[in-house]
């Protein structure tokens, strides 16, 4: 069976939080049940990717004005002035690494943010020696706008990639995008929130 991104289920988190907690280290933080079904509400966009009825990685990403608390997210907020689509993480399993998943995921998600937002960011932790994320990131065109320190000794780059086509999209559809699946739709109200007036900036 070929790989399926969709969006996530609710009943689906205590899977994902089992591949998140697996990968936990430098770059991905642990989380508990409580905190993801926080994600689950305040996520604009919260995907799995399955193949046989397996999930196997997710991506998360949320609106410039969400209510999201960490630092990184909170960076962003304050060093870019357009709106954006913020990647707070990305697993895969480690038994599916390699594949292509990756780049399937940042595909979608690039798809989505072009039609909505004119900046996608996430961050990407610094390591000595070669850095298989940063060259991911550069690879897609990713660029480097700073850095935000971690803890004591690890610092992240923090990265931004231009929408090139949110502007056309933006003054041919505005807010009315066509009902397509491949178009896909924001999972939370932050949309509406924005129309009126009632977002955090």
């Amino acid at each position: 069976m070929s790989l399926v991104i969709r969006d996530v289920q609710e009943h689906e988190l205590v899977r994902v939080l089992e591949l998140n907690n697996a990968a936990a280290g430098p770059s991905i933080n642990a989380l508990d049940l409580d905190r993801l079904r926080r994600f689950h509400a305040d996520a604009e966009y919260f995907r799995v990717a399955e193949r046989n009825g397996e999930i196997f990685a997710f991506l998360v990403a949320f609106g410039f004005d969400a209510n999201h608390d960490s630092d990184n997210f909170c960076w962003f907020q304050q060093n870019i002035d357009e709106p954006f689509l913020y990647i707070d993480r990305i697993v895969v399993d480690h038994a599916h690494r390699g594949k292509g998943t990756g780049h399937v995921f940042y595909a979608d998600v690039q798809t989505y943010a072009e039609m909505r937002y004119p900046v996608l960011a996430c961050e990407v932790f610094l390591v000595e020696g070669f850095n298989r994320a940063l060259l991911f990131h550069g690879s897609l065109e990713f660029q480097e706008i700073g850095q935000c320190p971690q803890n004591e000794r690890t610092r992240a780059a923090m990265l931004v990639k231009t929408m090139c086509s949110h502007a056309w999209i933006s003054e041919h559809y505005g807010k009315d995008l066509p009902s397509l699946p491949w178009v896909g739709h924001p999972r939370t109200d932050w949309s509406n929130q924005r129309t009126q007036g009632t977002g955090t900036r």
